[in-house]
């Protein structure tokens, strides 16, 4: 990144200094000039699939059963403005603000997770991940994504005496932050999240400069732990019967592989342009469960066709690349870290999830980013797509 690269850092420590005062110097509506408003028209569009895709997915089973078949489409209609609105509080906050409330924001992130394991806990598909109060219910697991990456961004992004690379108790620190709540979401358990937390990490790791050498010791301890949480029985008979499934989906079709089965049925049968909103047959018939959360990619794959999905996809892409653009562009560490902590993280979820649809990757059960049904999942994408754009503000030349 370049905001690492030898006899740079200086020069464009100098350029942030003079464009954050340069920034403060603006009215209220310069802010709003700077926002990322590419970034926010492309989540803006996803979201709004997000939000036709639930609906399709719901309205059947609704009308079967007597209800509103609008339900589903207001609470997820609602789930984005209350995102919209963390989006944009987020994305007109400068990095210090961002960082003074990351410690905060990561021990009630911790303490929620850990609640999560008390009778407070609800369990949905054999992970308690789920935390219930009075008639809310949030995911904990999901909001703790954007707060970890800017705890490893504040940890991480310090560089005393112009250091390349964080020091020994930095790593140190960084590690163990990331070690509390991915062992709290690994007593869930929830593997899915677990995965993308690891991944995230040892993305920020990479950025960040740590020495190969301890990134290989990494990788090799966290296969150990596989290996022997296989051999010792740690893992739920529902985790082991749908790894089996992913090496033979069609071992059990009736079983642990009904749900790889209907879907890859159910991505196919929309063919290059699909059946149509709303007039899916395998959708109404609702053959793939949890359809409008962890499969709401097979909605697109059978009335959108695989021209909606492509687009879907490539939405997503857009996404990450200007994730990247941002870090690669960004003048601080902190900036750099942060935003190459939300490419990782939004990229290895959109990877499991669309892989799990079409046979790429076991089923672990984790939402798609801007498109699934749930609070917690879109806000938290959001709240990253704010983060994204509070950098790119704090810029000081046009990305």
């Amino acid at each position: 990144m370049t905001a690492f690269r030898s006899g740079s850092f200086d020069s464009r420590l100098l350029g942030r200094v003079t464009g954050e005062l340069d920034f403060r110097g603006r009215s209220p509506g310069g802010a709003w000039r700077r926002l990322d408003w590419r970034l926010l028209a492309v989540v803006v569009a996803l979201c709004v699939l997000g939000v036709l895709l639930v609906w399709s997915a719901t309205q059947p089973r609704l009308l079967v059963d007597g209800g509103d078949p609008q339900t589903y489409l207001k609470r997820q209609a609602l789930n984005v403005l209350v995102g919209l609105a963390v989006m944009v509080a987020v994305g007109l906050a400068d990095h210090g603000t961002l960082r003074t409330w990351t410690p905060l924001a990561y021990l009630g992130s911790c303490l929620a997770l850990a609640a999560v394991l008390t009778p407070l806990g609800k369990t949905v598909n054999g992970a308690q991940s789920w935390l219930a109060v009075g008639g809310l219910e949030a995911q904990p697991s999901e909001l703790a994504k954007p707060v970890l990456v800017l705890t490893l961004a504040t940890l991480l992004g310090e560089r005393p005496g112009g250091d390349r690379r964080p020091r020994g108790v930095q790593l140190g620190l960084a590690l163990a932050a990331a070690a509390v709540p991915l062992g709290l979401i690994m007593l869930q358990p929830d593997l899915g999240t677990a995965a993308i937390i690891v991944v995230t990490v040892f993305g920020m790791l990479l950025v960040a400069g740590v020495r190969w050498r301890w990134l290989l010791l990494l990788v090799g301890a966290g296969l150990a732990a596989a290996v022997a949480a296989w051999f010792l029985g740690l893992l739920k008979p529902h985790q082991v019967a749908r790894l089996l499934t992913f090496a033979d989906p069609m071992a059990d079709p009736q079983g642990a592989g009904y749900n790889a089965a209907q879907a890859l049925v159910t991505v196919g049968s929309g063919g290059a342009f699909g059946r149509g909103l709303f007039q899916g047959d395998q959708t109404a018939g609702r053959f793939v469960p949890e359809q409008h959360t962890d499969f709401v990619f097979t909605v697109a794959g059978e009335e959108l066709g695989f021209a909606g999905s492509a687009l879907i996809l490539v939405l997503l892409w857009l996404v990450l690349w200007r994730a990247l653009r941002i870090a690669s562009q960004a003048v601080s560490p902190y900036g750099t870290l942060a935003a190459a902590g939300i490419a990782c993280w939004l990229g290895a979820q959109t990877f499991i999830n669309v892989g799990m649809v079409i046979g790429l990757a076991p089923i672990v059960g984790v939402p798609l980013p801007f498109v699934s049904y749930g609070g917690s999942s879109v806000v938290a994408c959001l709240a990253a797509a704010g983060v994204l754009t509070s950098i790119h503000r704090q810029t000081p030349r046009r990305l």
